[in-house]
């Protein structure tokens, strides 16, 4: 092979895998949107493992927060735990992605919390 058809195919391999790269389509939030969050009407806590009546709402407006959200989660329980959710971690649940976070011990015990917006 000569000079010149070496690099001919070569760079023809290269915009091949270029386009190969460039597919449309999601981003990396994987909804779709071009890069942009999804748009959120609520956010909860799905789970909230060992349970006994604890509940946790963060207000959509939060997802913005330049810092971090301290939460109580008493609800029903009698007791009361706290839960912080950083900058990183509102964020993510900006983009839709869970969050899992442990809240404070009260009582001798945590609670792993997952927290999700839809």
């Amino acid at each position: 092979m000569k000079r010149k058809q070496f690099l001919a195919a070569g760079a023809g391999g290269m915009v091949l895998l270029w386009l190969q790269g460039c597919g449309g389509g999601g981003d990396d939030a994987g909804n779709g949107n071009g890069g942009l969050p999804p748009v959120l009407t609520s956010c909860s806590a799905t789970e909230i493992v060992g349970n006994h009546g604890h509940t946790l709402t963060v207000a959509v407006a939060d997802l913005n927060s330049t810092t971090p959200k301290s939460y109580n989660i008493e609800g029903s329980a009698g007791h009361n735990h706290t839960v912080i959710l950083t900058v990183d971690q509102l964020g993510e649940l900006k983009f839709g992605r869970p969050v899992s976070v442990t809240s404070s011990n009260t009582l001798g015990h945590t609670h792993l919390v997952t927290v999700t917006c839809v």
